[in-house]
């Protein structure tokens, strides 16, 4: 009875792993703090929604701190920042490949989470990593705890479901959830909506948060905007990433009159799926390859070799 409906299985795995996705960003929120207004409670419920995916809530959560402490700095960034071309010229043909070539991209959470980027060393899952502080060591060891209670939960199902179920209950929604992680967070920082539009990136003195958050861009998921919590209107968030996300349409009105000119508005979804989103993501994959590895505002380039 359980594969009695073949055809309806993919339906099945886009619907829940788009919610595995949306559960993403409850986390994201309580890593934030902005879930609610007490930290051990925004803990408790970050480290439940993401060992239920598979993501090391504190590991994830600081490096994340990282990343909007330094959004747009080349070298200090902490996630989709740029390779350099010296780096992209010491990987192998395959990490290249992984790296740059779509659609491959899409599906490096696990192994960012594991290895973090090109460039960087340690893991989301080490205490001693120097992502983290001392003082965070028995944090990280917690989410490593939960989401060693979810390995052995899923083990528990295998063995009574078989590999087939889960493959189809878990697995493939999982697949689909870090697909949409990794195609919203990429769209955050790269592709603008003008295609002659380059969004410069940062070092030195040139680097500052507020020009580094300025580059940040907004995009209309249509049905999905509130399905995954309004995780499009970016920009304000990475301004004032203590802002709730259900606050975030309303500060965004209010922040466009101070930005002005440089708060880009999202091109509309032509209808309820945002197909509008895969020309820039394609452009961004087939041409943002790497930044020279010096200069203090410099833009992507394109490797020939691609």
């Amino acid at each position: 009875m359980l594969f009695a409906c073949r055809w309806a299985w993919p339906l099945y795995w886009i619907a829940q792993g788009t919610m595995f996705w949306a559960l993403f960003v409850v986390g994201h929120d309580c890593g934030h703090q902005s879930f609610s207004n007490n930290r051990h409670l925004n803990d408790l419920v970050g480290n439940m929604a993401h060992a239920s995916i598979l993501v090391p809530y504190h590991g994830w959560r600081v490096s994340h701190r990282k990343h909007h402490g330094n959004h747009g700095h080349v070298e200090n960034d902490e996630s989709w920042h740029p390779a350099t071309k010296s780096q992209i010229d010491r990987m192998d043909p395959l990490g290249r490949l992984g790296r740059l070539k779509f659609p491959w991209p899409l599906f490096a959470f696990p192994f960012y989470l594991w290895a973090r980027s090109p460039g960087k060393t340690g893991s989301h899952y080490d205490p001693n990593c120097d992502l983290f502080q001392p003082s965070e060591r028995r944090m990280v060891l917690t989410s490593d705890a939960f989401m060693l209670g979810m390995v052995g939960i899923l083990a528990a199902c295998t063995a009574k479901l078989g590999v087939l179920a889960m493959f189809n209950l878990y697995f493939m929604p999982y697949c689909i959830n870090v697909i949409w992680l990794d195609v919203v967070t990429y769209l955050h920082h790269h592709g603008s909506d003008n295609p002659a539009e380059k969004l410069p990136w940062y070092r030195g003195e040139e680097w500052s948060y507020l020009r580094g958050g300025l580059t940040t861009l907004d995009r209309d998921y249509g049905i999905f905007n509130k399905i995954h919590h309004d995780i499009g209107t970016h920009a304000v968030h990475h301004l004032f990433p203590q802002i709730p996300h259900y606050h975030l349409e309303e500060a965004t009105e209010a922040a466009k009159k101070v930005m002005g000119p440089y708060y880009r508005e999202p091109v509309k979804s032509p209808g309820p799926i945002p197909t509008h989103l895969w020309e820039p993501l394609v452009r961004s994959f087939n041409s943002d390859h790497y930044v020279a590895d010096t200069g203090d505002i410099i833009y992507y380039q394109k490797d020939a070799r691609l």
